[in-house]
């Protein structure tokens, strides 16, 4: 299972941004959120790595990695 991260318009007219949604693919998830939100307008979707790399945030494990590279750098 993947997540994508979606950016739609409600029927009302209301944004939501960062709507996070699993689904083995786009396709899958695309079909549960149009069934959570009925005649929404979907203005982008990302997979959840693609999402991360455009908003700058990097994963837990990404910081844990440089963190002890750093530490083992020093210690030395």
């Amino acid at each position: 299972m993947q997540k994508f991260c979606f950016s739609i318009r409600t029927r009302d007219g209301l944004p939501i941004s960062r709507l996070m949604i699993l689904g083995i693919n786009q396709d899958e998830a695309e079909r549960k959120l149009k069934q959570m939100y009925r005649f929404c307008e979907i203005i982008s979707c990302a997979s959840d790595n693609q999402a991360m790399a455009i908003s700058g945030r990097h994963t837990y494990i990404d910081g844990v990695t440089s963190f002890l590279a750093k530490q083992e750098g020093t210690s030395g």
